[in-house]
């Protein structure tokens, strides 16, 4: 091959490296009001029951688009970890309909706890978008132009106890994307903008509220709620496929007025009368969704539907 073929392979294989467009991500996590950064997640036991409101979109940018994005991708995050039982924010959005609320209300911790309880759920996250920009920066020069579009995005978020309504975690993470563009003597990628940025600096700033959501639960003792009871038979909204085991035990407690702060009002638990010591007999459901313990030790509490019950150390 002769010496100026060799130049001219060479000349459109650089042409070709400078022109390729490029992405980066970045996620830069706040630190969270309890540090949990620093909490490492060592919880071997079941699955929690969590759910996760459609996330409100503080920013000007995407309205209808960027708090449902948001929502989804940390429930995807969630249920990739392996340690939660998500609701879907379908079945979420229907109950929400029946039961008159408004997903605007659920930024009221009292009024989200609420809502958990009706769905049994030990937690739910709520979260907004509260920052979202895109700028363009370029050069342009008499043989190259280039382009990179960068999308910074703030999700913040708060995880409720759904017993007592308090506020177990506040988060906030920044995430960062982007998005290379280059031409050499006008051949190269033109285009617009790039609509998967804003994705990935969502994804780049949720992907770590999995596992401080964890960290933080893993603080409480796991629990449940009882579907319903008969006699000394409890039937419990977990079963298989939130690995509670056949044999585990329980403290259970029907939960009564609720006790509030003096000075701010604000809910701060429940009162609760001990109904007794429950053991897993066996799977119930199709698809293994619920259980069947027996009272082993009682008090003569009965047990009704909506009481706790939470595994026992």
């Amino acid at each position: 091959m002769k010496k100026s073929e060799l130049m001219a392979i060479g000349a459109v294989l650089m042409l070709t490296a400078a022109c390729a467009p490029s992405k980066s991500v970045k996620r830069e996590q706040a630190m969270s009001a309890n540090e949990t950064r620093k909490v490492e997640s060592k919880y071997t036991g079941p699955k929690r029951r969590i759910g996760v409101v459609e996330f409100a979109n503080k920013t000007a940018y995407g309205q209808g688009r960027l708090g449902s994005s948001a929502s989804d991708i940390l429930v995807t995050e969630l249920a990739k970890s392996g340690k939660f039982i998500v609701v879907e924010r379908d079945r979420m959005g229907k109950l929400m309909e029946e039961q008159k609320f408004q997903a605007q209300g659920m930024v009221d911790a009292q009024t989200a706890a609420q809502f958990g309880r009706i769905l049994g759920l030990e937690a739910i996250v709520v979260g907004a978008v509260s920052q979202f920009g895109v700028k363009t920066e370029g050069s342009d020069y008499l043989i190259t132009q280039s382009k990179q579009q960068v999308a910074d995005v703030t999700v913040d978020i708060r995880l409720i106890d759904v017993q007592s309504g308090q506020v177990l975690m506040a988060d906030s993470g920044k995430g960062r994307a982007k998005s290379r563009k280059a031409s050499f003597l006008g051949m190269g990628t033109k285009g617009g903008y790039d609509e998967t940025l804003e994705g990935e600096a969502l994804r780049a700033s949720i992907v770590q509220f999995a596992e401080n959501i964890s960290s933080q639960l893993n603080k409480k003792a796991w629990s449940c709620m009882v579907a319903d009871a008969s006699g000394e038979e409890l039937y419990l909204n977990v079963g298989q496929e939130s690995g509670i085991n056949v044999g585990a035990r329980l403290n259970c407690y029907h939960q009564g007025a609720e006790i509030r702060d003096p000075g701010s009002n604000l809910v701060i638990g429940h009162k609760e009368d001990y109904i007794g010591m429950a053991e897993v007999q066996r799977y119930c459901g199709e698809t293994g969704g619920c259980s069947i313990a027996k009272l082993v030790k009682a008090t003569g509490v009965n047990a009704r539907a909506k009481d706790i019950c939470r595994l026992a150390k």
